[in-house]
């Protein structure tokens, strides 16, 4: 029978671990280190990850159980402590570091026009333990943490994130996000800025949002309605106001209302510096936000996010990074297959399988083994 690594083994395989090592070195994170290499400790996380562990126990004992598929990796089995240790010292950035090169790799030939290119910004709050106290302060007696992205919907791919403790405006992280000029950003009410919008115009940029019920245009000229407007009940063109608390309005430039119809709610009244494009258009825009949601519940759903094996701000950081670094590497692997076709039961048929010893192309197909035979993965798996 043909030889196979594990399934484990196959899907680090897309790590890339120059990156890795760089800032492993960059950051000093093996400075001193005796007994927990950083790589060690990345690999323990992203096993926990892709086998749905919910504690540094189950890391631990899954990682002894499997002690003699770790050779290939040049890993080792782990105690828990150890690994909580290092999970609260090593620093985060290393991780960042490696889910951006991974969104570097991931993106060559899938550019669009700039003008078809968008990013929808939002966050998603993540509940931690009492303990993170110290660096998530309560918000109605509960913790959490937020995990911050720019997604990518056509090619449902996060391009960046960042990790803040709730009690931290959603604006604040956004200032801090690459803008790629001529694209087209998309997001809600948390994100009102007068400045951060001036800045993305003078970039290029065309953003969809929406208004506050207090917010009025000045100078307004009406549009005429296209006749298939599809629940638009408004098309105007005005100013935002010239004042605001902190004095004059940095963005000067016309903007464009657009008053879209729900059943059974408020009209929804959306804002735009597109002044060309169809409101129908704009509307399909504003209502494309519903795809990042869909990104949060698949990592919340598939990924170990409602759990956290740490409490301080560092451990918590590195397990996002890490889920985050998982759920490209799933992406990848199930792009390289044909057999399943959804992302979904790719990720479930991985769990089962996952330091067993079978090609990631043929997790579905019976192997050719005796049946009493340890490498062979013996789950009835179903594809949804």
């Amino acid at each position: 029978m043909r030889h196979h690594n594990s399934v484990f083994h196959q899907l680090t395989q897309h790590i890339p671990w120059d990156v890795f090592d760089a800032g492993v070195a960059a950051h000093g994170a093996d400075r001193r280190v005796r007994r927990l290499r950083t790589r060690d400790q990345f690999l323990a996380l992203l096993y926990g990850q892709l086998a749905g562990a919910v504690s540094l126990r189950e890391i631990e004992m899954g990682l002894r159980s499997w002690s003699s598929r770790l050779y290939h990796h040049g890993a080792r089995p782990i105690s828990r402590s150890t690994l909580a240790d290092a999970n609260a010292k090593r620093p985060a950035q290393v991780y960042a570091d490696v889910f951006a090169a991974l969104i570097a790799r991931a993106r060559p030939g899938l550019r669009r026009k700039l003008r078809d290119a968008v990013r929808l910004i939002d966050s998603s709050r993540l509940a931690l333990t009492t303990n993170s106290a110290h660096w998530a302060p309560p918000i109605k007696e509960h913790h959490f943490a937020k995990v911050h992205i720019v997604y990518d919907p056509h090619e449902t791919l996060p391009l960046e994130a960042f990790v803040t403790a709730n009690s931290v405006a959603d604006i604040t992280p956004a200032q801090a996000m690459t803008i790629e000029p001529g694209a087209t950003y998309v997001f809600d009410l948390a994100y009102y800025s007068y400045e951060w919008w001036g800045r993305l115009d003078r970039a290029g940029c065309r953003f969809v949002t929406r208004l506050k019920t207090n917010t009025k245009l000045t100078d307004c000229t009406e549009r005429a309605l296209e006749s298939a407007s599809g629940g638009i009940a408004a098309d105007r063109i005005g100013l935002l106001s010239k004042h605001i608390k902190r004095g004059k309005n940095p963005y000067r430039g016309p903007v464009r209302e657009i008053v879209v119809e729900r059943d059974k709610d408020t009209p929804l009244r959306l804002l735009t510096n597109d002044l060309d494009a169809s409101a129908a258009e704009i509307a399909a825009l504003y209502k494309m936000r519903w795809e990042i949601e869909l990104f949060f519940k698949w990592i919340k759903q598939n990924l170990k996010l409602k759990h956290f094996i740490g409490s301080s701000e560092n451990a918590v950081k590195i397990q996002i990074y890490v889920a985050l670094i998982a759920f490209l590497i799933l992406r990848a692997a199930h792009g390289a297959q044909k057999a399943v076709p959804k992302l979904q039961a790719f990720s479930r048929l991985i769990r089962q399988c996952l330091m067993h010893r079978r090609d990631l192309r043929d997790l579905l197909k019976p192997l050719k083994t005796r049946p009493d035979d340890p490498n062979q993965c013996t789950i009835q798996f179903q594809p949804c």
